[in-house]
């Protein structure tokens, strides 16, 4: 029925090597569901619908969600400066002007200053709090918050730091009890230090020839999970965008909100906003190009040691498209783009 994406699939990805897993979800029908490749090349477990990937920076609109469940408590609010949740930063002016929407948004001029490079070491094991506390340092913004995108993993690593300071318990536990319970996602978890010891695929890449392992332990800031500590399968991911369109863990008002654009009054970037409570919205343009399929993608992509995903809801449509691979697909964006092709020979974009 795919044939398109089948061909595409079946050129790049052999048998005993690292694969994947695609799905499509036409209303609550699976339309299209192919696994490929191995979980693990030790054991040689192959990849399943229920095998759980890393699901990188997807995770970000799962610490996004679990502000919204706080806010929607009135618990905390979106406008409050981070300086309300972390007195330590080295200026408080900073602190104040920057808000948790600026953080959710990746607008809040913060700079990435922690020293990966120069002590990859100590990043190979530390949390969230670790690739938080440089930023807490800096003593000047790269710009003023509201004004410009600048893609943030260490602001979740922030957020994901405040749902705990808020709810009293950790972020991981918070997010499995307010969302993985109420969509269903039993077997989802979310790393907390250690990599999850079993039950989760391992992911590679190519190196010299040889597929190499590039996750937990080999990969530094593996362990910041709030910025991509989630893991899940296609099956349970799928429950995931059910449980938001069924408003099962968030209400609609603050659910909607999270999928339109939020545009700073002060906005003064190159091109208009696109990003709204981390969820990504492709109206004109979807994955850096032209959106040839004139329908409102809300979107997210991740890529974080070998593994790579990619989770494209069409919310008018009651059509999702979800992509996991413990392995970097030659194109990913072709990928992505022959699926929503058809979707649309389909006329499932109509």
């Amino acid at each position: 029925m795919f044939t398109g994406l089948d061909s595409l699939i079946d050129a790049e990805f052999r048998a005993g090597e690292p694969g994947g897993a695609v799905l499509v979800m036409k209303g609550d029908s699976t339309v299209y569901l192919k696994c490929f490749g191995l979980a693990d090349m030790e054991t040689m477990e192959e990849i399943t619908p229920n095998t759980l990937f890393n699901l990188g920076s997807i995770s970000k609109t799962f610490v996004a969600n679990g502000i919204l469940i706080l806010q929607e408590e009135g618990k905390l609010s979106v406008a409050d400066p981070v300086s309300k949740y972390f007195p330590e930063f080295k200026s408080r002016e900073i602190a104040d002007r920057v808000t948790v929407m600026h953080l959710l948004t990746h607008t809040s001029g913060l700079p990435d200053n922690r020293p990966v490079d120069e002590n990859p070491e100590f990043f190979i094991t530390a949390k969230d709090y670790e690739n938080w506390a440089p930023v807490m340092q800096t003593d000047k913004l790269e710009f003023e918050p509201g004004e410009k995108y600048e893609y943030s993993n260490p602001a979740f690593n922030g957020l994901a730091l405040i749902i705990e300071k808020v709810s009293g318990q950790k972020w991981q536990d918070f997010i499995a009890s307010r969302i993985f319970g109420p969509a269903g996602m039993i077997k989802s978890t979310i790393t907390d230090g250690p990599h999850p010891a079993t039950g989760v695929s391992h992911a590679y890449e190519m190196v010299n020839g040889t597929w190499t392992e590039s996750d937990y332990g080999e990969f530094p800031t593996f362990p910041a999970a709030g910025n991509g500590g989630v893991w899940s399968s296609v099956k349970e991911l799928a429950l995931y965008e059910k449980g938001i369109r069924g408003n099962l863990f968030l209400g609609a008002e603050l659910t909607e909100k999270s999928r339109i654009i939020c545009r700073p009054d002060n906005w003064a970037g190159s091109e208009p906003p696109f990003i709204g409570y981390s969820w990504f919205i492709g109206k004109e343009q979807v994955i850096g190009q032209d959106n040839v399929f004139g329908v409102k993608f809300v979107y997210h992509t991740g890529d974080q040691g070998g593994f790579r995903a990619f989770h494209f809801s069409i919310p008018e449509k009651d059509l999702l498209y979800l992509g996991l691979f413990n392995r970097p697909p030659k194109d990913l964006d072709q990928l992505i783009l022959t699926g929503l092709e058809e979707a649309r020979n389909r006329n499932w974009l109509d």
